[in-house]
C-alpha cells in the first residue's frame, strides 16, 4: 500500500495510526505503518521525554510522529487557575449530583486526577514541542487545525512535515494557505472531535480543495476495503485512531471499558460536547445522556468543560462505574469485536486492501471485454 506520501516518509504502508499509547505507536511503526503519539495527556515535559525515549528505542529505526493540540491564535497570560475560576458553581454541583446518583466514590486524599485537559492550553503544547523537537520525529500533527505560523516554520526548519485535521473543504483551504504539508480529512464518523460531513463526501472535496497537497482520509475506517475506497477517492493514505483501542498493546484504564468497546455496535456512539466542550464522538453512556439532556445545564466551552469533568472522568474510570464509563471512539467500534495485536490488525487491513484492489481490477477487466 504505497503512495507518494508513504514513500516520502519511508513507510511500507500508507497507514497512519494515531494513539495516546507509546506501545501502540511503536507497534504500528514496526508493522510498516506510521505511528503517531498523541501528546495531549502529557502535562509534564519530563513525562513526554520519558515516553519519547521509550518510543525511539522501540520503533526499530522506523519513522514516527507526534500529535499536539494547540490553537492557531495565542491567548497571553491565561493560566489553568484563571480558567478554573471561570467555571460556574452550578455546573460543579451538577457534576457532584450526577456522580452521587451513581454512587461514584471520591478519590483518596491527595490523589490527583489522572486526566487533565490542560494539554489543550497553548503553553503546555509549546512545552511539549520543546521536548519533541529533540527527537527524530518525521511528522507533527495538530488536532485543532493549523498550528501557529512560528510552529509551522520551526517544524519545517527541522525537516518535519506538518499535518492538520479538517472537517470541511473550507478548513482544508485555510490549512493550505497556512503552509501545512498534509491535510487529514476527518469525517463525521470519526472518534473524538469531528465536523458534520461524512468521509465519503468529505475526502474528495478536500482532495480537490488542496490539490496538490497530500490528503489522508480519517473517520470510520477500519478495514482494507475502506482503505482502498479512501485511495480511490484521492487520498494518499488513511489516518486511523479508534481501531487501536482494543489491541493488546493498548493500556485502557479498566477491563470494563474494554468489554464495553468489544460489545458496542456502530450505533452506540454519540457526538457530544460532554467531555471537552467541543462536539466529540464517544461511546454513548448515561454520563453523555445527562449532559445532553435539555433539562440540565448547558455544556461549557473548551477548555472549561474539560477542566470541570477531569476529576469526574478519573473517578468513573478508576472505580469502573459502567453506566457512566466511556471513551472517545468512532462508529468503527462495531467492527472492534475482539482483542488483537497491532500486527494482526495491520495484517488484516493490508490483506483486505489487496483483496479489494484485486476485486476492482477484475471488475475493470470485465468492463473492457
Amino acid at each position: 500500500m504505497q503512495t507518494e506520501l508513504s514513500k516520502r516518509l519511508g513507510v511500507e504502508h500508507a497507514l497512519f495510526g494515531f494513539t495516546p499509547f507509546p506501545a501502540v505507536a511503536a507497534a504500528i511503526s514496526r508493522a510498516g505503518g506510521f505511528g503517531v503519539l498523541g501528546a495531549v495527556r502529557y502535562t509534564a515535559p519530563d513525562d513526554l521525554k520519558r515516553d519519547l525515549d521509550w518510543l525511539k528505542a522501540h520503533v526499530d529505526g522506523r519513522p514516527y510522529g507526534l500529535d499536539v493540540v494547540m490553537p492557531a491564535r495565542k491567548v497571553e497570560g491565561v493560566t489553568e487557575a484563571d480558567v478554573e475560576a471561570m467555571i460556574p458553581e452550578g455546573h460543579r454541583q451538577f457534576v457532584r449530583d450526577t456522580l452521587a446518583k451513581y454512587g461514584v466514590p471520591e478519590l483518596a486524599d491527595g490523589e490527583a486526577s489522572g486526566w487533565r485537559i490542560t494539554g489543550w492550553m497553548e503553553q503546555v503544547a509549546r512545552s511539549q514541542l520543546d521536548v519533541a523537537f529533540d527527537y527524530p520525529i518525521k511528522l507533527l500533527a495538530n488536532a485543532l487545525g493549523s498550528p501557529p505560523a512560528d510552529v509551522v516554520a520551526r517544524a519545517h526548519d527541522q525537516g518535519v512535515l506538518v499535518a492538520a485535521l479538517a472537517g470541511s473543504a473550507r478548513h482544508a483551504r485555510k490549512h493550505k494557505e497556512a503552509g501545512i504539508d498534509i491535510v487529514v480529512a476527518q469525517g463525521y464518523e470519526a472518534g473524538g472531535h469531528t465536523g458534520e460531513i461524512a468521509s465519503m463526501v468529505l475526502t474528495p472535496e478536500v482532495v480537490d480543495a488542496v490539490d496538490p497537497l497530500p490528503v489522508l482520509a480519517a473517520g470510520g475506517i477500519g478495514s482494507g476495503q475502506q482503505m482502498a475506497a479512501a485511495l480511490a477517492l484521492g487520498a494518499q493514505g488513511v489516518w486511523l485512531g479508534s481501531i487501536w483501542l482494543t489491541t493488546t498493546e493498548t493500556e485502557l484504564p479498566s477491563p470494563a471499558l474494554v468489554r464495553k468497546l468489544l460489545a458496542a455496535g456502530s450505533g452506540d456512539t454519540v457526538r457530544s460536547r460532554a467531555l471537552t466542550g467541543k462536539p466529540a464522538r464517544q461511546l454513548r453512556t448515561e454520563w453523555t445522556d445527562a449532559w445532553d439532556d435539555p433539562s440540565g445545564p448547558d455544556v461549557l466551552s473548551m477548555p472549561l468543560q474539560g477542566l470541570l469533568v477531569a476529576d469526574a472522568v478519573t473517578r468513573i474510570q478508576k472505580y469502573e462505574v459502567e453506566p457512566l464509563l466511556g471513551t472517545p471512539v468512532g462508529q468503527i467500534v462495531g467492527r472492534m469485536n475482539s482483542e488483537r495485536s497491532v500486527q494482526a490488525v495491520v495484517d488484516d487491513l493490508t490483506r483486505g486492501f489487496e483483496r479489494a484492489v484485486d476485486r476492482i481490477n477484475r471488475i475493470a477487466g470485465r468492463s473492457q471485454q
